[in-house]
């Protein structure tokens, strides 16, 4: 299976031993990248996807949804102030990844209208922990999945920002496998502990 880096770590991978015990004769063998895999093209069996999918003739299991989140650390907010509007942002060292999408633009909502806005910084990366590590480090402001950051905000090492202008950001995580009769039981019995666990 692959998953992307900070989820399968947090959330995937402390599953797996409850799943091993269930199924002792199925090997997991697991990958985490942020890379996009082909699972149509057998790099995985299974896969987890965050955000819309694409049109593919894989089958995909509805394994919740994610919100995310614009944090930095106190130590940042003090030396740099804290951001009171999304604008503000243009004074920030905002974090960003460095993959999806050809322009590094934040979705926010102010008076009911959604837009979304560029921001800039000295570091990109390709994954979420990463991201969360800087910010925490003081680097900048960072807009990662909140699973990533939620014990961080509840133990005050870092600060969410700009809430009242989040638009609701949630993504919807999927897992995706190559359907139909003769999908493997492995793949069908994962898929389905995925859904039990995670939903």
């Amino acid at each position: 299976m692959s998953a992307a880096l900070a989820h399968g770590r947090q959330q995937v991978v402390p599953l797996l031993g409850a799943f091993v015990r269930r199924y002792p004769h199925i090997l997991v063998d697991i990958n985490l990248t942020d890379t996009v895999v082909d699972v149509a093209a057998g790099q995985a069996d299974v896969a987890i996807r965050f955000g819309p999918l694409a049109d593919s003739p894989l089958t995909a299991r509805r394994l919740g949804e994610t919100g995310r989140t614009i944090v930095a650390s106190p130590d940042y907010l003090a030396r740099k102030g804290t951001p009171r509007t999304p604008e503000d942002l243009h004074d920030h060292d905002c974090l960003n990844f460095n993959f999806r999408r050809a322009e590094p633009v934040w979705p926010f909502r102010k008076d009911g209208r959604d837009y979304a806005l560029t921001v800039h910084g000295p570091v990109e990366a390709n994954n979420g922990e990463t991201l969360t590590q800087l910010a925490l480090a003081g680097v900048g402001v960072t807009r990662v999945g909140h699973f990533s950051v939620g014990d961080a905000i509840a133990e005050g090492r870092l600060v969410p920002l700009l809430e009242a202008f989040n638009p609701g950001d949630r993504e919807p995580i999927h897992a995706v496998f190559v359907g139909g009769a003769n999908t493997p039981a492995r793949v069908r019995v994962f898929v389905d502990f995925l859904v039990e666990r995670l939903r």
